[in-house]
């Protein structure tokens, strides 16, 4: 698929979410650019626009979050491994079981984190 058409399948997939849930927020994390991989990076920065683009026009704001940030709010330091964000996010929750892929406890940390950091504004 080319990446114009993935780009407005994310397009298309969030704003059916804003749509269908309407949220108040949407957290997304930073940009992190490794340099053996570069190219991911610019990727992200694709789908970051189009959901950033989508919340815009519903007038959701959109926090941002660096990784470390977090890291640090769940496990508490920034240089937390994947498997200590899964024990920590599986704890705060109460969840029976460890979330698994790691993706889906990063996914769990971020709305966490960022819950939290819209309460205190």
């Amino acid at each position: 698929m080319a990446l114009a058409a993935r780009v407005h399948a994310i397009y298309d997939g969030i704003w059916s979410a804003l749509e269908k849930h309407s949220p108040s927020a949407i957290v997304v994390e930073d940009l992190y650019a490794s340099y053996a991989f570069p190219r991911t990076a610019l990727l992200m920065a694709h789908a970051r626009g189009v959901i950033c683009l989508a919340a815009h026009q519903k007038d959701v704001p959109v926090l941002s979050l660096a990784p470390a940030e977090v890291k640090r709010a769940i496990a508490a330091h920034g240089a937390a491994s994947k498997e200590q964000i899964q024990h920590s996010i599986q704890r705060l929750l109460s969840l029976a079981e460890l979330p698994r892929p790691s993706h889906v406890a990063d996914a769990l940390a971020l709305a966490f984190t960022g819950l939290g950091r819209l309460r205190l504004r």
